[in-house]
């Protein structure tokens, strides 16, 4: 009889092409499927929460599939991790109903992105923060960030990849604090579009830089064009915080 696990588990994208399953590259998902596979002996394929991006983290990362074995959770958990490499975690796992899944019957998300912001260099963030030495104004900023929360529609702030034809989306919250050199961008809502975060958390540089302005932001909205909202920043910075269900 099938059973249907949801766990929780967190990683860093360095090492990996991103979360989905790819023909030629090493993704998380294919990386989790064989570590389970091993344990299970079966052929397991999970379902993720989010796709996200190549060099892009997670604290926090739900995913689901369906087995026939008749191990438990706890075995999952410290199976899974025994099987795993270093950069990838299962935190918890529990049975669920069959009707479950991680991706469609997720209620929102939170993501961090974090900015190391001194003139001099560290080797602890090279890979998990974005590096800029311009000095960042962080009230000015939060003060920004809350005119993106509410229900708006997100066509300029979303990649021109971006495949989606409702472009409407809630931001619930959208702050910007500072701990030392690390300036933090954290936000949440109901869903995000192709490298919405990382524009945004852009627009609001190039609103640090006074290469656009607050009074700005509606006509950005209005307009629906890409070009006139702020740089994609780079991935590495970027963090899955929180999934809701």
């Amino acid at each position: 009889m099938k059973r249907n696990f949801k766990v929780m588990m967190s990683y860093l994208g360095t090492n990996y092409h991103g979360f989905q399953i790819q023909d030629n590259a090493i993704t998380v998902q294919q990386t989790v499927e064989e570590a389970l596979s091993s344990l299970l002996n079966e052929d397991i394929k999970i379902n993720g929460c989010s796709r996200t991006d190549t060099g892009v983290h997670a604290r926090q990362f739900c995913f689901n599939f369906l087995t026939e074995n008749t191990i438990n959770e706890r075995g999952i958990v410290f199976g899974g991790n025994a099987r795993l490499p270093e950069d990838i975690a299962f935190l918890s796992c529990e049975e669920t109903d069959m009707g479950f899944h991680a991706r469609y019957d997720c209620k929102g998300k939170e993501y961090e992105y974090i900015i190391h912001n001194s003139e001099i260099k560290s080797p602890f963030y090279s890979d998990r923060a974005y590096k800029s030495w311009y000095p960042i104004d962080e009230k000015r900023l939060d003060a920004a960030a809350k005119l993106f929360v509410g229900e708006h529609d997100f066509k300029a702030f979303c990649s021109t990849d971006c495949d989606k034809e409702n472009t409407v989306r809630e931001i619930y919250s959208f702050d910007v604090s500072r701990e030392g050199e690390l300036v933090r961008f954290k936000i949440s809502g109901s869903g995000f579009l192709y490298n919405m975060v990382r524009i945004l958390v852009g627009t609001l540089l190039f609103i640090n830089d006074n290469k656009i302005q607050e009074s700005d932001i509606d006509r950005i909205f209005i307009s629906k064009d890409r070009t006139l909202a702020g740089k994609t920043v780079p991935p590495h910075g970027l963090y899955l915080n929180k999934v809701f269900y």
